[in-house]
């Protein structure tokens, strides 16, 4: 991909944090090599598993212990990963060459059996949200040699290489149908990444010992302790104390208090995460509605464009951006942010209207609204509790009595799996920088078998805007690709397929004398935790 995020970068600071070279508790700098990272992250992982759930903390987490063919840079930009080189063979062969020399944490040598062991293996695991999107158009796998893999796919696709990031690669000598608990043990967790697995403790955290043995670039810190700190408060008062030496996801009411605070840094930068509002648009009858005075309706007001649209325009965005994420958030329209690959520049943010809304409830037939509860999780992006409490107000404003259900992710996506609820909060990442991924998992008519909606629990449908992102994946072209996805986008967005809100910006918070460059997919990575010379 050639073409990314110019006005995003644009924004990035430069993240050279110079400050005291001496840090307290266990970051304290020490002689290269000798040193131990304790990093407080915001969410758990899902898994050790890395090919069990397409969740970024799971993600992040697994990029310290297993590789895939290539990588994504700060800006998503793809680059070689342990694939060192890859070409087109045909308009339909994607020919990958291994990069020599690499080892598993247990010795074994790396070869292209391991990758089509891998990538068979993806779409057999039971996830909730599979990386299968990112194998479904691999139709053959063909082992050349040790060190080169040919993958069919059934037309043209173009973002392979980028889908292949997202495909991490374990040893065939772990057999077939291990278990996703089996990579609790570090005899399983085995990948060739720049950090070994040592051991999980659930909710707590994860410890990693540095891979000697790694082929790139030789990793700052010896260890890592990876610690969960899900309450935003506890991790401040870590970072703070010097008992961790870096925390993601700082809360907002925070950012002020640490950029004046001259022991530590704050780092930020617009990611490519939206955080949206989800809607049944599927069933005549949805679970949580009813009629303004609590009595059954016969038929789901979310079915209605109309009301979908008075949902959206009675919540007031920049209102949201401000107050609640106190300047943390860009107010949105669609998928992607200005700037970035895909962004349509004619789609607006919807514009704060709650005359027009009560207007187009009226004319949907609902004069005196109606009743939803409204579900959405307290324990995963940023201040989603509260956004969930605002959006709730502003649906009352209009007849729209909002009840909120605020609760952990692991028990929402449970809900959402169960198709238990009417209207939800969620986010997306479009972190492989374009948004194919939000058009295929989120927006896409639901059908597992081809590996499309497995994220649209909504059950949004549109033929029309399928067959452009079909159109679009078989694109070799990158600019006509890029239209057929913005249009493939407007339809959407004019269907009010769900309600977008905001794009997250993501913060980070360092002892002084560490730097850290900010990330469009929000990973936090030991790997890329230095300290300053």
């Amino acid at each position: 991909m050639n073409r990314l995020f110019h006005a995003i970068r644009a924004t990035l600071p430069k993240a050279v944090l110079m400050g005291a070279t001496a840090l307290l508790g266990a970051a304290a700098l020490a002689p290269a090599g000798a040193q131990t990272l304790s990093m407080g992250v915001s969410a758990p992982p899902a898994s050790i598993d890395p090919h069990y759930y397409t969740l970024t903390p799971s993600i992040m987490l697994s990029a310290h212990m297993f590789e895939a063919l290539t990588q994504r840079d700060e800006n998503a930009r793809i680059r070689p990963s342990l694939a060192e080189s890859w070409k087109l063979v045909d308009d339909t062969t994607w020919e990958f060459t291994l990069r020599p020399g690499v080892k598993f944490h247990n010795g074994a040598p790396l070869t292209a059996e391991d990758v089509a062991f891998s990538i068979r293996r993806v779409p057999t695991v039971q996830s909730p949200s599979s990386f299968a999107v990112y194998t479904r158009a691999i139709t053959g796998v063909e082992v050349v040699d040790d060190r080169t893999v040919r993958l069919k796919t059934a037309k043209p696709y173009p973002l392979l290489p980028n889908d292949l990031s997202q495909i991490f690669i374990i040893p065939r000598s772990l057999g077939e149908g291990v278990a996703s608990a089996a990579f609790n043990s570090a005899d399983v967790a085995v990948g060739t990444g720049p950090f070994r697995f040592v051991r999980y403790a659930p909710n707590d955290r994860v410890e990693m010992v540095r891979n000697d043995a790694y082929w790139g670039a030789r990793p700052e810190w010896e260890k890592v302790d990876y610690r969960i700190i899900t309450n935003s408060g506890p991790r401040v008062a870590a970072l703070l104390s010097g008992d961790v030496a870096m925390i993601d996801n700082v809360p907002t009411p925070d950012i002020a208090k640490l950029r004046a605070d001259n022991r530590v840094s704050v780092v930020e930068g617009t990611s490519l995460r939206l955080i949206f509002l989800g809607l049944d648009v599927f069933r005549a009858v949805s679970p949580d509605i009813t009629g303004p005075e609590g009595e059954k309706l016969e038929r789901n007001p979310l079915q209605d464009r109309r009301v979908r649209e008075a949902l959206s325009i009675a919540i007031n965005r920049p209102a949201i951006v401000q107050r609640v994420m106190e300047g943390a958030a860009v107010p949105a329209g669609q998928f992607m942010p200005p700037g970035a690959f895909g962004h349509e520049p004619a789609i607006p943010v919807p514009a704060y209207d709650v005359n027009r809304a009560r207007t187009l409830l009226a004319e949907a037939g609902y004069p005196k609204g109606f009743s939803v509860t409204l579900r959405g999780p307290n324990d995963r992006y940023v201040n989603d509790a509260q956004i969930l409490q605002v959006v709730a107000q502003m649906w009352t404003r209009i007849g729209v009595k909002t009840q909120v259900d605020a609760q952990p992710l692991a028990t929402l996506i449970g809900r959402l799996n169960r198709s238990e609820a009417s209207a939800y909060l969620l986010g997306w990442s479009n972190s492989l920088g374009e948004p194919s991924t939000s058009l295929r998992a989120i927006l896409g008519t639901r059908t597992p078998e081809s590996g499309l909606g497995l994220s649209n629990y909504g059950r949004y449908s549109n033929p029309e805007m399928d067959r452009l992102t079909a159109e679009g994946l078989a694109t070799l072209d990158e600019g006509a690709r890029e239209r057929l996805h913005r249009q493939a986008m407007t339809l959407a967005m004019e269907d009010v397929a769900l309600i977008p809100l905001h794009t997250q910006k993501s913060v980070w918070g360092l002892r002084r004398g560490l730097t850290y460059v900010p990330r469009v997919d929000e990973q936090t990575l030991a790997t890329e935790v230095r300290a300053a010379r």
